[in-house]
């Protein structure tokens, strides 16, 4: 079902707020959305719109795409709007992922922009009476987006046009209107929250929570959750979404609310959703409440929480609170080191053969140890750590590897530096594999080679020379820059 024209003129509308310049410029998209021609339709001229995703990192560069073929400038990933989108943010994701290989969950929206285009650029194209294409307008929405982890810097994924991929500064992006927007724009590729929910209990060790509707298109349908939502453009603070959201939801306004946590979800579009999390205190009765969405609200203890369907992080942040222990703050920077954060987890690969270690020799321009040996590896995604090693083996060197032939042989625990994310690397020997290993991500990894555990290249990564000495040694376990 094509996207709606009404959904179009909504994001249109939104974006003339901040550009009321440009409105003669878009006057096509904001016709009657009644009588309109769908502009997502390739066969309705004379406006069509495509969408790209604008992806920044954290040293303000952008994602581009350029094909030497095609003598196209570089380009933000992207593309047509598919049949099969919901939403031109969807169609955004979708072209991102085709054409450099990167999933919605390695990224987050931004909070100044949340799920409205950073710029709609107008592209006239001319007629071919040879293909019959009569003379038409392109308009493409361009969203923009931030790294999750800011690991990922280090390189972009692995799609078919992987090799094609470039990060440029915001002041060379190519794109006038884009680049113009950028260096005004103040980004950095900082995740900030963009979602708000209430931590609302009695003080008597009860929580209160919110059983949604079991309906498709919702975030974690029949489940309980915390009260709250999505920031709206009009919210002035996160707090305001909240004490919004609550007065919405179930006419709740407790007079205190106090910044808890920062929680990880993950959106319905596929995105990561850092959420703030704010504790407040009320002891009515839940029925009393005009609940307008959802099923019903009730109180639990944290003993009886692990017999509903529930976040995980939800209830560890129950329990934590419960406890009177400082609850995880996410991915924040810059956190005490006496609070509890969570770790990244690192999944690595120890193959050995006749008396030598498989490792790889990284691209001079990875932002993460260019030009230095190490591990096939990757980070964990929504996946065991086994499975995300089986399908980095095979993406990034061609080697099928069956997971019961897989034991941990090493874990390192490391901290590069201070105020830097905690790390927990695990590295997992495979007895058996199939395939001889081939470079597949020429811009990750220039080549693999097989080397002497006891003379291994130079330079190397330290936590994975670590790991190795550590398993020669029969050691399970390494502490790396703690302090």
């Amino acid at each position: 079902m094509p996207i709606a024209r009404s959904d179009i003129h909504e994001l249109v509308t939104s974006y003339l707020e901040r550009h009321p310049g440009e409105r003669d410029l878009l006057a096509a998209l904001l016709e009657d959305p009644a009588t309109a021609p769908g502009a997502t339709d390739p066969a309705a001229p004379p406006a069509r719109v495509t969408c790209s995703a604008v992806v920044i990192d954290r040293s303000r560069r952008v994602l581009h795409i350029h094909h030497p073929a095609t003598g196209d400038t570089p380009r933000a990933p992207g593309g047509r709007v598919a049949a099969s989108d919901r939403t031109l943010l969807e169609a955004a994701l979708r072209g991102l992922r085709e054409e450099a290989g990167i999933p919605p969950g390695a990224l987050c929206v931004t909070a100044a922009f949340l799920s409205g285009p950073l710029d709609i650029a107008v592209h006239d194209v001319e007629a071919s009476p040879a293909e019959g294409r009569p003379a038409h307008r392109h308009y493409d929405f361009r969203f923009v987006f931030c790294l999750a982890d800011a690991e990922a810097d280090s390189g972009p994924g692995a799609g078919p046009g992987s090799q094609w991929l470039r990060w440029l500064p915001f002041d060379q992006v190519g794109s006038p209107t884009l680049r113009a927007k950028l260096l005004a724009s103040g980004l950095d590729g900082v995740v900030e929250p963009v979602n708000a929910s209430a931590l609302i209990h009695d003080g008597q060790g009860r929580y209160l929570l919110h059983l949604r509707d079991d309906v498709p298109g919702i975030w974690e349908p029949g489940s309980w959750a915390l009260l709250g939502g999505g920031r709206e453009p009009q919210d002035a603070s996160l707090e305001e979404t909240v004490r919004r959201e609550l007065r919405e939801e179930a006419g709740l306004g407790p007079a205190v609310l106090e910044p808890l946590a920062v929680d990880w979800a993950t959106g319905t579009d596929g995105l990561t959703v850092p959420v703030r999390v704010f504790a407040g205190r009320w002891s009515g009765d839940p029925a009393t409440l005009p609940l307008t969405e959802g099923v019903m609200l009730a109180w639990f203890d944290p003993g009886t929480m692990p017999r509903l369907r529930l976040s995980p992080a939800t209830l560890e942040l129950v329990r934590r609170h419960a406890a009177g222990q400082p609850p995880a703050s996410g991915r924040a920077s810059g956190s005490s080191p006496a609070r509890s954060v969570p770790h990244v987890v690192g999944v690595h690969l120890y193959l050995e053969r006749d008396g030598q270690v498989l490792l790889g020799l990284r691209h001079p321009d990875s932002a993460y140890a260019g030009s230095t040996h190490h591990f096939l590896a990757g980070h964990c995604e929504r996946e065991s750590a086994v499975s995300c090693l089986v399908r980095e083996a095979r993406e990034e060197a061609g080697l099928v590897i069956d997971p019961a032939d897989v034991e941990l042989a090493h874990l390192v625990h490391v901290v590069e530096g201070a105020g830097a994310q905690p790390r927990m690397q695990l590295v997992f020997r495979a007895r058996r594999w199939r395939g001889s290993p081939e470079v597949r991500e020429p811009d990750r990894c220039l080549s693999w080679g097989w080397w002497p555990a006891d003379a291994l290249p130079d330079p190397i990564v330290p936590y994975a020379r670590a790991a190795i000495e550590g398993i020669r040694a029969g050691r399970p376990y390494t502490e790396l820059g703690w302090t």
